[in-house]
């Protein structure tokens, strides 16, 4: 497991610990529901699910010819979480009455946005059947030989 993997995994466990405990302190304290129900959402969702699909896709998904994508992995990681982190600490405050936070949500959005756009870059090379490895494999043989 390369370096990005190992944080996209270990960042989507910490936000389902959070996302549990915030599910948890929604039935202590109803009154957090409001306006942290949005983020707790996503951080469950794009926090934790989204986060960990990503980690284990990069660590997983074949690599035709020994493809290294570092610093898609990377850009992937910071870009997804900037844009969660940036909504989780903006978007309480936003719906506890700070309009003035719409732009930084869309930002964080942004960011989000990116992340999507970069990994699905990235996967493009991934996404291969079985017979397009065996003729990648076969060229790089009659190539080398």
């Amino acid at each position: 497991m390369g370096f990005w993997h190992f944080l996209f995994i270990r960042a989507a466990l910490v936000y389902l610990v959070y996302t549990a405990l915030l599910g948890t302190l929604f039935y202590l304290l109803p009154g957090l529901q409001g306006p942290f129900r949005p983020s707790h959402v996503h951080a469950g969702l794009v926090g934790f699910f989204l986060q960990m699909v990503m980690g284990v896709a990069y660590w997983l998904m074949p690599r035709p010819g020994g493809l290294r994508q570092d610093g898609l992995e990377g850009l992937t990681f910071v870009l997804l979480n900037a844009g969660l982190l940036l909504r989780l600490v903006l978007e309480p405050l936003y719906f506890l009455g700070q309009e003035g936070l719409r732009p930084w949500l869309a930002v964080a959005g942004g960011f989000q946005l990116l992340a999507a756009l970069v990994f699905a870059w990235a996967m493009r090379r991934r996404v291969v059947t079985g017979d397009m490895l065996r003729k990648m494999r076969e060229e790089r043989e009659r190539g080398g030989g």
